[in-house]
């Protein structure tokens, strides 16, 4: 099979991927090995080919966002079946046993395990995933569909209820690329008032389309001041700006796994008032599940822009240069499922969808 690999990590316009002939890999006890179709581009993606995270092992194959066909079990393997269409996460492995796996914070394993970093992932004709930790996937999302939202989606779902928005309340977004075009999609359908403060045209016209309340530079103040906010774009510089933008008690959720330097903050200005500042490690589980379960509810529709595999290094840069809006994706020659049911329009999602509370 064909893959590619992180060769030697260091700025995507000098070519750090490299497209190698591996054989196929064979699932081990509780394993299953999935044919990719599709594969969602992450910006996690591109800090591992940049070197902002360094790899966890030479020659790993990037890709967290898998959409498959399961062609092959491990022994005792019996959760999937053999042509079942699974999704394959960021989340790979955790330990089980430690204190925050025993508490239901599996996010926090002390010992985890991430597809895509330490483990081989999607950017390649096929994958191997631990059956307990891929997902059952909507009928009514097609494969290019349903990709972005097993990382991109569900970070951003959990990047919401971090920041603790009430019902009908005021949430700014700042950066809007993968992650946040979907999340703004919930936060609308959950009544609340959306502020998207970003730099690139493309974005801000995206963010338009979906019907947020506002859309301004990423430096900007939002028009009102807000219950809580989400931080997309791995800019350190923005998390004064965006902790100045909240309301008293108000949340600042850092969503990246990744963040340049951020400047010193002022305590009368930026934190005072019980301003609070905290970041967003990975996802459980139960985040993946219920997210899933609420896209297809509401009918939440990624944006997308599809990739050849082979073109996967374009893929990457032209997400680093701001290309494109909404989230890349790359497609195998492997026919993509398309979804059972289609006509969306972003617009009308607020006034389709009823106010609830997120879980």
């Amino acid at each position: 099979m064909q893959a590619w690999v992180v060769e030697a990590p260091g700025p995507i316009d000098a070519g750090p991927l490299r497209r190698v002939e591996r054989e196929l890999p064979e699932p081990a006890p509780g394993q299953v090995r999935v044919r990719v179709t599709c594969c969602g581009v992450c910006r996690t993606d591109l800090h591992l080919a940049e070197g902002d995270l360094p790899p966890r092992r030479p020659w790993v194959t990037p890709g967290h966002e898998v959409v498959g066909v399961v062609e092959a079990l491990g022994p005792g393997s019996a959760r999937f079946s053999v042509g079942e269409r699974i999704g394959v996460p960021w989340l790979a492995r955790t330990d089980g046993s430690c204190r925050y796996c025993r508490r239901g914070d599996e996010n926090l394993c002390a010992d985890p395990r991430f597809t895509g970093w330490d483990l081989d992932g999607g950017y390649a004709d096929a994958c191997l995933v631990d059956e307990a930790f891929a997902y059952r996937l909507p009928a009514t999302l097609g494969d290019e569909q349903v990709a972005p939202l097993l990382c991109a989606g569900i970070i951003g779902y959990r990047a919401l209820r971090c920041a603790a928005v009430p019902p009908g309340g005021r949430l700014g977004i700042y950066g809007f690329g993968g992650s946040a075009h979907l999340t703004a999609q919930v936060a609308l359908a959950q009544g609340m008032r959306v502020h998207v403060l970003t730099r690139g045209a493309r974005n801000r016209a995206l963010a338009a389309a979906l019907g947020v309340d506002s859309v301004g530079d990423a430096a900007d103040p939002p028009p009102e001041p807000l219950d809580g906010a989400i931080l997309f774009a791995p800019a350190g510089d923005l998390v004064p700006v965006a902790l100045r933008a909240l309301d008293r008690g108000g949340t600042l959720a850092v969503a990246g796994i990744w963040l340049s330097a951020v400047p010193g903050l002022d305590y009368a200005t930026e934190l005072f008032e019980e301003r609070r500042l905290r970041s967003v490690t990975a996802n459980t589980r139960r985040d993946g599940e219920e997210y899933l379960r609420l896209a297809e509810r509401l009918g939440v529709r990624a944006t997308t822009t599809g990739y050849a595999m082979a073109d996967a290094p374009q893929a990457l840069a032209d997400l680093a240069h701001g290309r494109f809006g909404g989230a890349a994706v790359l497609v195998n020659q492997v026919r993509a499922v398309p979804a059972k049911v289609g006509g969306w329009s972003p617009v009308r999602l607020r006034e389709q969808q009823p106010q609830r509370p997120l879980c």
